[in-house]
């Protein structure tokens, strides 16, 4: 085999292999419209609200009756002045976070892109699922609600994307709901992650609280591979939530981490703090060093689905989901 051919060769292999995990959905027609509640609810005459919020229940529909009631947790009860004084009081004491909001993200063109590229590839796995056709941004309590998916819409809660140095994030009343290893992934970087986040939660809920340990760890490393497929450029870390340093050392130490479950016979625990401390939000392993990340159970699992998809390269997404973990873990037989 000639060397020109031998390369040609090796560009189809390359060009198959990418596609083959990262499809061209730029055909793939998706609609989703950008609409900025917090610019509408900030930018309103806040000595003339009644009409203000009338015209606001009108363009964002259903979604301002949710800000109000859910997100600013608004009592029902009240009469319509005492809602509006609410809301006026609300952004009095918020315009500092809004201004910051838009010093950042006056323009959400960019991140529309990705969230909508990130819809294609849902749509492109999952032709039935019935795809969000607006993007909503807003606003809100520092220590509440972020990135929700709404019935017709994805929303972004802006105020948990203005940076993790911001010194919003310091008071004690926040870091009391979102610690500095939470605070950390307030950027950028996690606006169309957390999107598609709940699209991969709406598609497959969770449902395994009762569940041994290494079920779990399967079930979750499983949404880890479907976030990997509908964002497919970006970086793995970010899909888990780490740094850079702290995914490529647990790489490294893919197989101490392992050694953690297997020595320790934890695998087929089912105590609840056993399994949060290895599957939940935190900011550390404790066996594994201060520097290391919480959460180390969903890297591993994730670390088990991908050697179950060495074996099974052309098993689609949906089947991957919906295939028992026990019996994916057997399979994988993975042994870092």
């Amino acid at each position: 085999m000639t060397k020109k051919y031998l390369t040609a060769v090796l560009l189809i292999l390359i060009v198959w292999g990418c596609n083959s995990n990262s499809p061209n959905v730029n055909a793939v027609k998706v609609e989703l419209q950008t609409l900025r509640f917090e610019q509408a609810l900030f930018k309103a005459d806040s000595n003339n609200m009644s009409p203000a919020l009338t015209l606001l229940q009108k363009d964002f529909n259903g979604f301002t009756t949710n800000f109000i009631g859910t997100i600013l947790n608004a009592d029902s009860n009240w009469a319509p002045t005492e809602t509006v004084n609410y809301l006026r009081s609300f952004m009095g004491a918020y315009r500092a976070v809004y201004d910051s909001s838009q010093l950042l993200y006056k323009n959400f063109d960019a991140y529309a892109a990705s969230i909508k590229k990130g819809l294609q590839h849902v749509k492109f796995y999952f032709p039935n699922y019935p795809l969000p056709t607006k993007l909503i941004t807003y606003v809100g309590p520092l220590d509440g609600y972020g990135d929700i998916l709404d019935t017709d819409a994805i929303v972004v809660g802006l105020h948990h994307h203005l940076g993790a140095k911001s010194t919003l994030y310091q008071p004690a009343w926040v870091q009391d709901v979102y610690p500095a290893y939470i605070s950390s992934r307030f950027t950028s970087d996690y606006i169309a992650i957390n999107a598609m986040k709940n699209i991969v939660l709406d598609l497959y809920p969770e449902n395994s609280s009762e569940k041994s340990l290494v079920v779990q760890m399967v079930e979750k490393g499983k949404r880890l591979y479907l976030l990997e497929r509908f964002l497919p450029e970006t970086a793995p870390h970010l899909l888990l939530g780490y740094t850079k340093k702290q995914y490529d050392e647990s790489m490294d130490r893919e197989a101490t981490i392992w050694a953690l479950f297997v020595q320790n016979n934890l695998l087929q625990t089912t105590d609840y703090n056993m399994v949060k401390n290895y599957i939940g939000d935190g900011p550390k392993t404790q066996e594994l060093g201060d520097a290391s990340p919480g959460n180390i159970g969903s890297f591993a699992g994730w670390q088990i689905v991908k050697k179950y998809i060495k074996k099974h390269p052309n098993v689609s997404p949906d089947v991957i989901m919906k295939l028992d973990a026990e019996q994916l873990f057997a399979e994988a037989k993975y042994k870092p």
